[in-house]
């Protein structure tokens, strides 16, 4: 049997030249507990091994999953690399995507069997608003927080510096204002327009949102195509190091441990390759265990993340943000009690009901529904518990008290999933 190989200390190299080894014992990977000092539990990864083969064989052996050049994409990309993935018996196949639409377009026709996707992407196609109608996925949250708002310099020239200054300057110096999200139903435009209305800016009145794809918006805004945007990292930190812009909020500071990218797929791709579903979540949360489980793990995905097959910039752009450490532009540093992470103890994994209905209910606030659908009927449709759950068990993740969290979002409004029509009928500013 080839000798082990330690995921938590090996280099990049090393592990990627141990893959090939291990498709020809993947019988035996049970026995080899890859970074044994992170999961501390044998069981669940001989379960694992007893899933890869028979009749819980998995379906389909390669996978391809979209993913758009973000950092948020590392579970799924180190799934990969470090070769998780066989241990349940798959190889997946990160590809990389130019646009949320695209990824959109391919997993409906199949190109892509799973994706890196933009959560409320996944809950508007199913409805049919941002796109053709079908019936969606979610397996797996596969990060929370890490997002960000960044302004122009222009805007700082003028005196901005966070919510209130810039709604006082609108409110001055009448012109259009431009903002830039990524989709449509997706997080950065909810987390975008959720803070420009807690500042008292509504920004479907007051301002002009425009859809940009997310390694498109430094450029866009260095020629000044707009004012402000909302992101995923590593470009709120690449337009500090470019000058041409600050941070003005983390989306971790408009919900603190918010939902954010998640593993999506079709629901019929899951009705026809459940083994594979199952697998592909296990090897995805436990690389999710493996980058949250030290610095150095974190330190190790962003170099390997860096590279230009897959986010294409400099590792000093991932690296900080990534480790929680922030600058806003503007000589402010802080260390974030609340950065991006990828497990969370099982808590950042988890598809909660409560999350994939909170986006039901920004749409139903921004007039992208015209009517409140079932919100839990819905939910529980979209957000695959059942196969998170057997997931969990095969990688030893730990299971949440309950499908639904309560949260408190910047303004102060509690968020518990309880009443989603009453609170999305409750803010002033909407649509």
């Amino acid at each position: 049997m080839p000798r082990k190989i330690d995921l938590a200390t090996a280099p990049i190299e090393q592990v990627g030249a141990a893959n090939a080894q291990r498709r020809k014992w993947l019988g035996n990977t049970a026995k080899a507990v890859a970074g044994a000092g992170l999961l501390n539990m044998v069981d669940p990864l001989v379960r694992a091994g007893a899933w890869a083969a028979g009749t819980d064989a998995p379906e389909k052996t390669e996978v391809r999953i979209g993913f758009i050049p973000l950092t948020d994409c590392a579970s799924v990309v180190m799934a990969s690399v470090l070769g998780i993935d066989q241990k349940y018996g798959v190889k997946i196949v990160p590809t990389k995507e130019a646009s949320w639409a695209g990824v959109r377009d391919k997993l409906i026709n199949g190109e892509l069997d799973f994706a890196h996707v933009l959560y409320g992407l996944v809950y508007g196609v199913h409805l049919g608003i941002g796109g053709p109608k079908k019936e969606m996925a979610v397996l797996m949250s596969l990060s929370q927080n890490g997002q960000g708002i960044t302004l122009s310099s222009k805007l700082h020239e003028a005196g901005v510096t966070d919510g209130e200054s810039l709604r006082q300057l609108m409110q001055t110096d009448k012109r259009t204002y431009t903002y830039a999200q990524t989709f449509p139903t997706g997080t950065h435009a909810m987390w975008l327009y959720y803070w420009l209305a807690a500042n008292g800016i509504n920004p479907m009145q007051d301002a002009r949102a425009i859809t940009v794809p997310p390694p498109q918006m430094v450029a866009n805004m260095r020629v000044g195509n707009m004012d402000g945007f909302c992101v995923g990292e590593p470009w709120g930190a690449r337009a500090i190091m470019d000058r041409i812009g600050f941070t003005a909020a983390t989306t971790q500071q408009i919900w603190a441990d918010h939902p954010e990218k998640v593993l999506g797929t079709t629901s019929a791709f899951v009705s026809t390759n459940p083994n594979t579903a199952r697998a592909v979540t296990a090897a995805v949360i436990e690389a999710g265990k493996w980058i949250d489980a030290s610095p150095d793990n974190r330190r190790k995905t962003a170099e390997t993340i860096a590279a230009k097959s897959y986010v294409n910039t400099a590792v000093d752009a991932i690296v900080d943000r990534m480790l929680g450490r922030y600058t806003n532009g503007l000589g402010k540093t802080w260390d974030d009690a609340h950065a991006m992470r990828f497990y969370g103890d099982g808590e950042a994994s988890f598809p909660y009901l409560s999350d994939g209905m909170w986006f039901l209910t920004q749409h139903k606030r921004w007039g992208l529904l015209k009517a409140h659908p079932d919100y839990q009927t819905v939910a529980q449709a979209i957000n695959r518990i059942d196969v998170y759950k057997q997931a969990a068990t095969a990688s030893g993740a730990s299971l949440p008290d309950s499908e639904s969290r309560v949260s408190v979002l910047m303004d102060g409004v509690r968020w518990d999933g309880s009443n989603p029509v009453a609170y999305a009928d409750s803010f002033q500013i909407k649509a």
